[in-house]
């Protein structure tokens, strides 16, 4: 089953490249309308990835050689529309360019993605550092030394200091924040954790691993001898600009009480799992549940293998619980880091990744994505439960795989999917759920990966087939389910790839249904978030940057997302029909829909509580 949360984090997207290319496309390119019709490569290596990573530069130039030279094949046989998906294929042509020293192709490339970038902080942030470095080089004629340096110093702080810092806040801090925590170390533990375990099977690695061997290749060489005087610079930059972006959302909050005449409304949290003794008042409760698993008297849960699982919280270990309040102050690190808070949190966290040995690395990745996993569902539910005391939260309970080689997919496991999805949502129906917050996700290419870590499959082509066909699986059977629940709002993240969800056909966001409604997240000002991503199907946008919430036990903490986001509309949502609870799905998104901030570009649509429920009360 689809089990990936849609929570931006800082650190294990480090590394991540993302795909890319082409202008205006002769007829006789292949068109792609999704992201499953680019072509599959697969580059075969005479070691390990990390020896690949660590080799001469003779020898890492001859293996991306003919990588650069399948991009170009890709750009110029192929007709993308997709502009994330010509990005991605640039910025990994980029990164072959600056490691084999084409400065000037570099930095041609650089404006070509720039062109391609749909955001106004992209538009101006997008390989800005990269840019600095070419033109260090070309100015010198060197790439290392005194002079060199300077000429870099020069130019990325002039770069910086022309920025305007409304618009590019978050990127600004966020790129400073990947600085600080960049060492040679985690560039070869991310090769060791993402990308060793497949050429340990395989022998060999595919096209859509390869680009974060090309980036970790770039950080190590070019940009980690770089990193002290990339960190001053970004550091400068914020220490004169840093002035709080304006909140716009105090003002648009609604909170409900009592004297407001409010009906309880039954909200499917169908998520991690949630901590219910933080909401002792707000907590469905099944008057007669059913007997046996999956279900108990909250709801319902299913374990990592997708078999029948019981508790509305994902149980830990006594060494899992005594390990999870030193994570949450790595938590509580990432989240001041990237938001530039000078922290005890945040300098420990720092100190902790530049000491983290390579081989540590993947183990260290692990155990952030359990416990990121393991708060997710209650931080969600705390969003949607703010302000409403008629909500009462069901877990309904699946289980992320946080392992870094996850299950192997496989027919009956996504048999099992389908028929969960319509378990879950067959219990929703008979328990009066109105409201389903669906914070998490999934697409062919996750399929692909799974497969190719694991082993499975005898070439790109294989795990292309294999990875549609058990997408189909599960594809079908949740929108079956969806669809046949025509009386309850099922609200969905868009995602944090920074991509088109219907040319990724992630699901459920990218469905095109009348009870779904798929989210999209902006910051506190309102401004569209770096890792959003977006689609025809995205009507609205909701607060998703640093959001403020619960995790299990009690604590508080601020994170990113989508996840984030599509919860405070499942909030709207809930006041809206227990106020009125005749509201029809339909209804309910018209008013949130009709009700939504237009930005002037018209690409967000910032919903307004306080303007949803008065337009209800004026019906």
């Amino acid at each position: 089953m689809i089990r990936r949360a849609f929570t931006a984090a800082i650190v294990c997207g480090l590394l991540a490249s993302t795909p890319l290319s082409a202008q205006t496309a002769p007829p006789a390119r292949i068109v792609v309308k999704t992201r499953d019709d680019l072509p599959r490569y697969s580059y075969r290596l005479p070691g390990t990835a990390v020896a690949m990573l660590n080799a001469d530069d003779a020898t890492f130039a001859a293996f991306a050689k003919p990588i650069a030279a399948d991009i170009d094949k890709t750009l110029s046989g192929y007709s993308i529309a997709d502009h994330a998906a010509q990005r991605g294929l640039l910025n990994d042509r980029l990164a072959y360019e600056v490691i084999t020293h084409q400065d000037r192709a570099g930095l041609a490339t650089i404006a070509q993605v720039r062109a391609l970038q749909d955001k106004p902080d992209a538009k101006l942030t997008s390989g800005l550092r990269t840019e600095a470095i070419l033109k260090a080089r070309i100015a010198t004629g060197a790439s290392s030394g005194p002079a060199y340096e300077k000429a870099y110093a020069d130019t990325y702080t002039a770069a910086l200091t022309a920025l305007p810092w409304a618009v590019v806040a978050n990127t600004i801090k966020e790129t400073k924040s990947n600085t600080q925590v960049l060492s040679a170390s985690l560039a070869e533990g991310v090769v060791k954790s993402d990308i060793e375990p497949a050429v340990a099977k395989e022998g060999a690695i595919s096209d859509r691993l390869v680009g974060g061997l090309l980036w970790a290749r770039m950080a190590r060489t070019v940009e980690i001898p770089l990193k002290d005087i990339s960190t001053k610079a970004l550091t400068s930059y914020v220490a004169a600009n840093n002035v709080a972006k304006p909140d716009i959302w105090g003002a648009r909050d609604v909170e409900l009480t009592a004297a407001d005449k409010l009906t309880p409304v039954v909200v499917g949290v169908w998520d991690s799992g949630v901590d219910l003794a933080l909401f002792p008042q707000q907590t469905y409760t099944d008057p007669k549940p059913a007997p046996g698993l999956p279900y108990n008297a909250h709801g319902l849960a299913f374990d990592v293998d997708i078999r029948p699982s019981t508790g509305p919280l994902y149980p830990l270990t006594p060494e899992q619980a005594q390990k999870y309040p030193t994570t949450l102050a790595d938590f509580q690190g990432m989240a001041d880091l990237q938001q530039s808070i000078d922290s005890p949190a945040a300098d420990a966290f720092k100190t902790k990744m530049s000491g983290l040995p390579s081989d540590q690395v993947p183990a260290f990745f692990e155990s952030l994505n359990f416990y990121g996993n393991y708060l997710h569902g209650t931080h969600v539910a705390g969003i949607i439960a703010r302000g409403n005391p008629a909500v009462r939260l069901a877990a309904a309970r699946l289980t992320y795989d946080h392992r870094n080689v996850p299950s192997p997919p496989n027919e009956d496991l996504s048999k099992r999917g389908a028929a969960a999805y319509g378990t879950y949502v067959e219990w929703f129906k008979t328990h009066g759920v109105r409201v389903v917050n669906m914070s998490w996700g999934g697409a062919p290419s996750n399929f692909e990966h799974d497969l190719e870590v694991n082993g499975i499959g005898k070439d790109p082509a294989e795990r292309k087939a294999m990875a549609r066909k058990f997408f189909e699986i599960e594809r079908n059977g949740l929108y079956a389910a969806i669809k046949g629940a025509p009386d309850i709002l099922f609200v969905a993240a868009a995602g944090n790839s920074n991509s088109d969800n219907g040319f990724d056909e992630s699901i459920p966001s990218s469905f095109v249904l009348p009870n779904l409604l798929t989210v999209s997240a902006v910051d506190r000002a309102g401004d569209e978030a770096s890792f959003t991503s977006y689609g025809k199907n995205v009507v609205v946008n909701a607060n998703g940057y640093q959001v403020d919430s619960t995790v299990p036990g009690g604590a508080r903490l601020k994170e990113s997302g989508t996840s984030m986001a599509s919860p405070n509309v499942v909030n709207l949502a809930a006041k809206l029909i227990a106020l009125d609870p005749t509201l029809t799905p339909e209804k309910t998104i018209a008013l949130i829909r009709d009700t939504a901030t237009p930005s002037a570009d018209g690409r967000r649509h910032n919903i307004d509580p306080k303007a949803a429920v008065a337009l209800l009360h004026k019906k």
